[in-house]
């Protein structure tokens, strides 16, 4: 295992009390989870668009109804889909989704035309080409737009959205820096960072630099240290990264570590657990993956899993909204899709 470079930031004395307590406390688990199909990406019937041609070029124009939206060297409407990941950037469209929602890739440098170079990067996709990127979020075509000035993928799933120049979503106003780069008068957002806090219902807890939750597997090791959620799975449960030197407060930095992800990445790991995110928690202060499967737990400031009461099953997620519509169109089968399994996908 390999470790970083810890900055270490004051804490009060209560927490440096709370941070002694020791693992053991049992879990209360409620029921079973059962397997679930990864959320869809959307769908749709009707012309295939024809692939991007030329060197790969952003350019902002507006839209009827719309706005501001961004185009790509054909003047086809470019999309970012809401279960990608933005920190880090990852793209969770892949083999049909790909069909419907073709990736903006480029193999060098891309032009801008009324854009922000410095909200514009890449991504490596899983079969190794590079996707753009626009304030950290991959951009897609939508193969049902059939001319430059339509954007028929506009809201279609509820996830898929026409993308502005600042890689927000068009026709709605983005909080100043949400999809900003980091700079340096924000250093907390340029790294990652693990802060012990508080979580209402929970108790003690660890959240990133962005004020999520984090969490541990069970199925993955911690002495040694090994992370064994990949592919899909690390769809819905991302791994927090180690990003240059983490930051900690209110951790005990001899806690702290990483770990070699395969990729050849490296995970941040506390108390030897490698830790994540859930892509179901929507904003900070949420723990809607506790308890999950029974083997994903919120991970408390001394590296070990909470021992908050679990949500029984078919209650609802905390502050979460309404289920997501997956875009897929109803078929008339009358499938009904299962709960959650142990990724909680």
């Amino acid at each position: 295992m390999s470790r970083k470079r810890m900055a270490m930031s004051l804490i009060s004395a209560a927490l440096g009390v709370a941070l002694l307590s020791a693992c053991g406390q049992e879990v209360r688990t409620v029921g079973n989870a059962q397997p679930a199909p990864v959320a869809d990406a959307g769908s749709g019937s009707g012309q295939v668009a024809l692939p991007a041609s030329g060197s790969p070029k952003l350019t902002a124009v507006e839209l009827d109804g719309l706005g501001q939206v961004l185009t790509d060297q054909d003047g086809f409407t470019l999309y970012r889909f809401d279960k990608d990941n933005s920190r880090p950037p990852q793209s969770n469209c892949d083999g049909e989704c790909t069909t419907k929602w073709p990736p903006m890739l480029t193999e060098g440098p891309v032009q801008v035309e009324g854009v922000d170079q410095d909200a514009v990067g890449t991504v490596a996709r899983a079969d190794g080409t590079k996707q753009v990127t626009v304030g950290n979020w991959p951009v897609y075509r939508f193969a049902e737009d059939t001319a430059p000035g339509q954007a028929n993928g506009h809201g279609v799933g509820g996830n898929w959205f026409a993308v502005d120049a600042q890689g927000g979503k068009a026709g709605e106003e983005t909080p100043p820096g949400e999809n900003a780069p980091p700079t340096e008068e924000a250093p907390q957002e340029s790294g990652t960072k693990v802060v012990a806090t508080e979580i209402d219902g929970v108790g003690p807890a660890l959240t990133d630099q962005d004020g999520r939750t984090l969490y541990l597997f069970e199925e993955d090791s911690k002495e040694p240290p090994e992370a064994t959620c990949e592919g899909d799975c690390a769809r819905q449960w991302p791994p927090l990264l180690a990003e240059g030197d983490v930051q900690i407060e209110g951790v005990d930095e001899n806690l702290v570590g990483s770990v070699t992800r395969a990729d050849g990445t490296e995970q941040v790991t506390v108390g030897g657990w490698p830790v994540y995110r859930f892509a179901k928690d929507t904003a900070p202060g949420q723990a809607n993956g506790h308890g999950v499967g029974g083997t994903w737990f919120v991970i408390e400031p001394a590296g070990c899993k909470s021992s908050a009461p679990v949500q029984p099953e078919g209650s609802q997620p905390q502050e979460s909204p309404a289920p997501e519509d997956s875009g897929t169109e109803d078929t008339g089968t009358g499938t009904e899709e299962p709960a959650d399994s142990e990724y909680g996908y």
